[in-house]
């Protein structure tokens, strides 16, 4: 049985359909999953980019494409009433729903996604977050130095791995990128020899290429 690390934020609409649409892409396959948060925002900053919210052009298409995406797989969203927001309370009460060191399982991921991404509120909404956490009932103050310490590792981590957006899904060495990745992760679990020559090195080698100029 193979273990996929599912890095996720539920800042990302396509971590949200991701993980609503995991069971069904990988049905037939024998897997485990580890849940890890990490922030997205840090990704962001580390390799220079800016969100796709942040991009006008780029958060409309966004947002048409998640609601063709939500459509086509049966899957319901609501986009949140601020967005983008800040995941951090989120983040940090998922590391807590777990004992020192371990990490948030699927009915807690489950929990997070949908209240940001069903019913169109504020997801930082006081009263909001506060019957969330009554319903996650974390092990461990979310606010604590301890969990917010834990975060900043796992995005440090991710970082270190070559992460650069969310949803990735991590497999044998290897790390898969979106929505439409999930296709590629069903046949790496199920054997395709694809995987096993030299196209998936051989694709990503850099050729010689323009350098834009500041």
């Amino acid at each position: 049985m193979k273990t996929l690390t599912f890095w996720f934020d539920p800042i990302s609409p396509y971590a949200y359909l991701a993980f609503e649409h995991l069971p069904q892409a990988l049905e037939g396959c024998s897997y485990v999953v580890d849940y890890r948060p990490v922030l997205f925002a840090g990704l962001l900053g580390h390799w220079g980019q800016r969100g796709p919210a942040e991009i006008e052009p780029k958060r409309a298409w966004t947002f048409r494409q998640v609601a063709w995406h939500a459509h086509r797989l049966g899957i319901d969203i609501d986009t949140p009433a601020q967005h983008p927001f800040n995941p951090l309370a989120l983040l940090r009460l998922g590391l807590a729903s777990a004992a020192a060191g371990g990490l948030p399982n699927r009915r807690v991921v489950e929990l997070l996604m949908r209240h940001a991404w069903r019913g169109g509120g504020d997801v930082n909404e006081p009263q909001r977050l506060r019957a969330l956490q009554a319903v996650v009932a974390p092990q461990r103050d979310p606010a604590g130095e301890a969990v917010k310490a834990e975060l900043r590792a796992h995005t440090e981590v991710a970082i270190e791995l070559g992460l650069f957006g969310v949803p990735t899904i991590g497999l044998d060495g290897r790390l898969f990128w979106g929505l439409d990745a999930l296709p590629m992760v069903r046949a790496a679990l199920q054997h395709d020899p694809w995987f096993d020559g030299p196209a998936w090195d051989a694709a990503a080698e850099a050729r010689p290429g323009v350098v834009r100029g500041d």
